[in-house]
């Protein structure tokens, strides 16, 4: 998805992405390649016809302004666009075309532009180009030029209240746009040509390395425009969240569209690498825009330096003005549950509906993602944790949707009350993430006593919590003839049954959280099937309709956190671009978790973000583990607290990569179920 995500915005982005497609931008470029000082003046006047460069001056956000640029820049817009983008945001009239100075010697956009805005120091100066000796310059972008002299900032004149670092951060977060647009165009053209695209007989986007490079396009491709949206979200709030979200920016969005481009060309393969496709001019933008802006890794050390300083990135939601009118009436349950003694406090969760908002009455609210939001906020306002429901949280959805009442009535309440804990009986030795081949067998029969049920034989892996829990939700094959999806029931165990024994299975870090179980003719009443007989896999993947959404906190994660305090302790300072890398990507992963709730706010259907934030999220969770362990460096064999938790850290978290699905398979699913791309 794009930078936008309101209908306006989307809209919005709609509108000018046709026109600019209209332009025939990049014909343009190629048409002038051999002219170093061409102007595209054509292009330029039809810019300022559309209105883009009025955007801020007609009361529209830099956010309004982003969504523009972002999708000129995915049509590859040629001339001045960048600098009159920027000058507009901060000029009260532009003055015509306007290029930019940072460094007093390279102007770049300078041909077709009437001023420059020129960095001098700290401050800032527009200063006429009309009679200055500039010379062509060289640069890896045909569709834009760039121009070499001293600029006598003298002779302009100050724009009022704008610093040098305020013009940088503008250029920053509209590159960025710039860069979403860019990575989104490789993004797209790599899908599709991976979709018609036939080799040995198959759509090479069938083949599982193609569709795991296109997913890692996506991932790169949300993360980018994520960080882009934050940047120019952040415009309107104080210094330290605009100057934290610009250096996110910095640190993700360059470095992104370079890779999403160079990814492009290698999905394409040898069509890619020449120059009549235009894949080329996209990497040779993304290469300027990086060069432009400077390297990541000094936007990482600078970002570092502010969270050392205690800064995190907080993003506000403006919620509807009838949800603030019911919000005394939830603050005042909220402020209840939090003056209980905490002994009282989940029983009195889940009677008030609050532990399940999203849950169906009675056993949660039924509420909508603003009501929601509102509950979040009141009982964080009360000091009150929700506990966590565990594998509860897959087991009672499942059984409000598809059990009967008995069932709803025996198991849902004591769940949420923590009566009840549960485990999944789902993966097996020769069925990890492929369900589907599922070997554990239920058969017709009845217990002593001539109750009508069910014997389950077989054995289940990876278990979590199955030494602990009480009841366990299990998938056994009910119909070996039937195919591999169907023939499969849905049954809840008691764990304390006869015939049912659990093994711990001592992991990497040398704990025991999951286990082994071998059921040996265990019985289950026809009670504890949960839906229709062969019907399992259908509830195996439910949600509820109405899905949980949850504003994401601010707390980096333990491991970017614990680099931060080795960072505020003086002891890793030569490391601080790769402490700030860490915890840009750590802001990343709650940047989409937010996108995706203000989706659900707008009304819209889920989008790739929460697919997305799961394998970024993995990622950037093992991959600052493993940073801590190396900033700690000897001091990882003494035996002292954080030396003990940051190498279980990162032992613990290589299951990220494979509970829950693979990540491989799950780039499969977002190849196939986002991107559209052919099974294989």
């Amino acid at each position: 998805m794009p930078i936008g995500i309101s209908d306006d915005h989307v809209e919005l982005a709609g509108a000018f992405g046709k026109w600019a497609a209209s332009l025939g931008g990049i014909e343009a470029a190629r048409a002038a390649e051999e002219d170093p000082a061409a102007t595209f003046s054509e292009i330029t006047a039809a810019v300022d016809e559309m209105g883009l460069l009025a955007i801020t001056a007609d009361g529209g956000s830099l956010v309004d302004l982003a969504v523009a640029v972002e999708a000129c820049a995915t049509a590859l817009l040629p001339g001045p666009l960048l600098g009159s983008a920027v000058a507009s945001a901060v000029l009260p009239e532009l003055p015509g075309p306007v290029a930019l100075c940072l460094d007093g010697s390279v102007v770049h956009d300078a041909p077709g532009s009437t001023h420059a805005l020129v960095v001098a120091d700290d401050e800032v100066r527009l200063v006429p180009l009309e009679g200055v000796e500039l010379t062509p310059g060289a640069g890896p972008d045909l569709t834009r030029r760039t121009s070499l002299g001293e600029l006598s900032a003298g002779d302009g004149t100050v724009v009022p209240d704008l610093s040098a670092a305020r013009l940088r951060s503008l250029v920053v977060t509209l590159a960025a746009a710039e860069a979403s647009g860019v990575a989104r165009w490789c993004l797209d053209t790599a899908v599709e040509y991976a979709g018609v695209r036939e080799q040995f007989g198959k759509k090479i986007g069938a083949f599982q390395a193609i569709k795991h490079l296109c997913a890692q396009m996506l991932e790169t491709t949300e993360s980018v425009t994520a960080a882009a949206w934050d940047a120019a979200s952040a415009v309107s709030e104080e210094s330290a969240q605009q100057e934290f979200a610009t250096l996110v920016a910095g640190v993700i969005c360059f470095d992104g569209a370079v890779s999403a481009a160079k990814d492009c060309i290698q999905v394409l393969g040898g069509i890619g690498f020449t120059f009549e496709h235009d894949a080329q001019l996209y990497l040779r933008r993304a290469i300027a825009l990086r060069a432009l802006v400077g390297s990541s890794s000094s936007y990482a050390a600078r970002l570092a330096g502010l969270a050392a300083d205690g800064v995190r990135r907080h993003v506000h939601i403006d919620l509807d003005e009838a949800e603030d009118e019911a919000r005394a009436e939830v603050r005042a349950e909220a402020e209840r549950i939090g003056a209980l003694p905490e002994e009282e406090r989940r029983a009195a969760l889940a009677e008030s509906g609050f532990l399940t908002p999203h849950w169906p009455q009675p056993h949660g609210l039924g509420a909508d993602p603003v009501h929601q939001l509102v509950i979040d906020e009141e009982l964080d306002r009360a000091g009150v944790q929700r506990p966590d429901l565990k594998i509860g949280a897959w087991a009672a959805p499942t059984i409000i949707a598809h059990g009967n009442d008995e069932q709803r009535d025996r198991f849902v309440g004591p769940t949420l009350r923590g009566e009840i804990e549960w485990c999944q009986l789902f993966s097996e030795p020769g069925a990890g993430s492929d369900l589907a081949s599922l070997r554990t067998k239920a058969v017709r029969d009845a217990n002593p006593d001539g109750q009508s049920g069910w014997r389950l034989t077989g054995q289940k892996v990876w278990t979590s919590l199955a030494h602990a829990a009480d009841w366990g939700i299990c998938l056994a094959r009910t119909n070996p003839e039937a195919k591999q999806h169907a023939g499969i029931t849905y049954f809840l165990v008691d764990m304390k049954s006869e015939g049912l024994e659990v093994r711990p299975l001592r992991e990497l870090t040398g704990e025991a959280m999951f286990n082994e179980v071998f059921l040996d003719g265990v019985f289950v009443p026809d009670e504890c099937v949960v839906g229709e007989v062969d019907g399992g896999w259908k509830l195996a993947r439910t949600t509820l309709s109405n899905e949980r959404v949850a504003m994401a906190g601010s707390h980096l994660g333990d491991s970017p956190e614990r680099a931060v305090r080795l960072l505020v302790a003086g002891e890793v300072a030569e490391q601080r671009a790769a402490v700030g890398t860490a915890v840009a990507w750590a802001t990343v992963v709650r940047l989409l978790a937010t996108r995706s709730t203000l989706r659900s706010l707008a009304g819209q259907g889920p989008g790739p973000e929460s697919s997305v934030a799961k394998l970024v999220g993995v990622r950037s969770r093992q991959d600052s583990a493993e940073l801590v362990v190396e900033l700690l460096g000897p001091r990882i064999f003494t035996d002292d607290d954080l030396a003990r938790e940051a190498l279980h850290e990162q032992l613990m978290t290589r299951c990220l990569s494979i509970a829950g699905g693979t990540t491989q398979v799950l780039r499969n699913v977002a190849g196939e179920r986002i991107l559209g791309l052919p099974r294989g």
